[in-house]
């Protein structure tokens, strides 16, 4: 594993995002002091720590009126955004102060109050661009995109957060659509040029990595998400009109967002603790009743966040695959804890039945084919296997009979998860599986899967277990012939 890999493994999606948007504002303010840029670092700076300080105020203020966990992290990108897409002024400018306060208490505002169901519609960053822009009359500028001298600095850390959240699809079907709506609405001006200056002169790849990619705001699977990118692109282009109402990044995004917001679970939910027990070494399970039966697919992951205090530098969030089944009418998730632990995981070790912990935004593709004729491999590392407890949960609850065979592998037979469910499954469904334990020199490969599956070839193959496994088995699959259209690998934002 080399050390991009290694940075971003051990980094919060949202930690590495803020990050990434300080620094894009350290090099814009000293390309101010030097020049390079037209705007002064004082006001840069100036702009900054007010849209910060703003935010963080009407963050708190807002989730203590609505009694729900505060996210500072989240006010701050939101802010650090601002900050990079409204002019830098500074503070005798009465109107520049006013434009970034209300721009900051409406963006923390729509978090808490344009929600339906627990659950925010709208990019915060893009509604309050919008809504200033119909108060005040002016508008965002999204000046981070109009300087050639930071766009290297943006299209890097940008890569970086794409790799980061594995969003390349998204990020790639609205340049295209967003390109090719500019050169639709410049018909009679040179297509090579038109998309020369929309690349160099426009917030496009900011706006890409950044601004379409947030979680909350993004359909929960790949093909939804691809369509969200398509009709945002199409959009974008500022020569798009209906009546008097011409098109502009934040509008294109509000519109995808709608989009976004029908095609995808809604709400969240808050979650009771019922039980929680040591189920196998350092592995805990979790169990929770929610406020809300929630509709999920076996397989998919949730955004858990749970307020504390001296929150450390990874946050109040985490993403964790649903363990327990739809049948079930609990909501559980397994966890692994290793010393030392976040501040997230020493709360979430305290709490007792009874606390509280909220879950939402629903997403992931890590889910069973349709066609239940289809073959199936599971392949499992440690933890890696709560979605499989999941799937094979759903299929014996519903009697359901599919050819899937499990390798599951830990370094003791000790840290085997959720024996009983797959031990049940091996009765009433077939399911053949096969405990893995390294510590006896045994390990997955190449020749384990041939001898255990001779049809291996006509398998989809589902990989789910750390960063470097998942790359690994991958990687064999592939040198054994199997497509890449049969192998899936659980992914989720944050996973490190």
């Amino acid at each position: 594993m080399n050390f991009i890999d290694r940075f971003l493994n051990n980094i919060t999606m949202y930690r590495l995002v803020m990050y990434y948007l300080i620094i894009l504002l350290a090099i814009a303010a000293i390309f101010g002091a030097v020049g390079i840029l037209p705007y002064s670092p004082i006001a840069i700076i100036f702009s900054t720590l007010f849209l910060v300080l703003t935010a963080w105020a009407a963050s708190g203020i807002c989730a203590t009126i609505m009694k729900v966990p505060q996210n500072s992290e989240s006010a701050y990108i939101t802010a650090l955004i601002l900050a990079l897409i409204i002019t830098p002024g500074l503070p005798n400018d009465a109107s520049t102060v006013i434009f970034l306060a209300w721009a900051a208490v409406l963006a923390m505002a729509s978090k808490y109050v344009l929600t339906i169901d627990k659950k925010h519609i709208f990019n915060p960053a893009a509604l309050a661009a919008a809504v200033t822009a119909l108060a005040f009359g002016g508008t965002a500028s999204w000046w981070i995109g109009g300087n050639l001298a930071m766009l290297a600095f943006v299209i890097v850390g940008g890569a970086l957060i794409l790799r980061k959240i594995q969003r390349f699809d998204l990020a790639l079907t609205f340049l295209v659509f967003a390109l090719a709506s500019d050169v639709v609405t410049h018909i009679g001006f040179d297509p090579v040029s038109t998309i020369e200056k929309a690349l160099v002169h426009t917030p496009l790849f900011f706006f890409a990595s950044i601004m379409l990619t947030e979680p909350v705001t993004t359909p929960p699977t790949r093909r939804w998400r691809m369509i969200y990118g398509a009709i945002v692109g199409a959009l974008f282009s500022p020569f798009i009109a209906v009546g008097a109402v011409t098109s502009s990044p934040e509008l294109a995004l509000l519109v995808g967002n709608i989009f976004s917001y029908i095609v995808s679970p809604k709400g969240k939910r808050v979650l009771t603790l019922k039980e929680k027990e040591s189920i196998s070494g350092d592995i805990h399970h979790f169990t929770f009743t929610p406020d809300k039966k929630l509709s999920f697919r076996p397989g998919q992951y949730l955004e858990w966040t749970l307020g504390h205090e001296k929150v450390d530098g990874r946050g109040n969030r985490r993403y964790f695959t649903i363990a327990s089944s739809p049948t079930e009418d609990t909501l559980q998730f397994g966890i692994k804890f290793y010393e030392p632990s976040s501040s997230f995981k020493k709360k979430l070790h305290s709490l007792k039945p009874g606390d509280t912990i909220v879950a939402g935004a629903l997403a992931g593709d890590f889910t069973l084919p349709k066609d239940p004729s289809q073959k199936l491999a599971f392949i499992a590392g440690g933890i890696g296997i709560t979605p499989f407890r999941s799937m094979v949960k759903d299929l014996v609850d519903r009697g359901e009979q599919r050819d899937a065979v499990l390798f599951y592998s830990n370094r003791t037979a000790g840290e085997i998860a959720y024996r009983d469910v797959f031990d049940e499954a091996a009765h009433k469904i077939g399911l053949k599986t096969d405990y893995i334990i390294t510590g006896n020199g045994k390990r997955i490969d190449a020749e384990t899967i041939k001898r255990d599956i001779p049809d291996y070839h006509e398998r989809m193959f589902y990989i789910s277990g750390t960063h470097a496994m998942t790359n690994a088995f991958h990687k064999t699959l592939r040198e054994m012939g199997v497509p890449m259209t049969h192998i899936k690998t659980d992914f989720f934002p944050g996973f490190a």
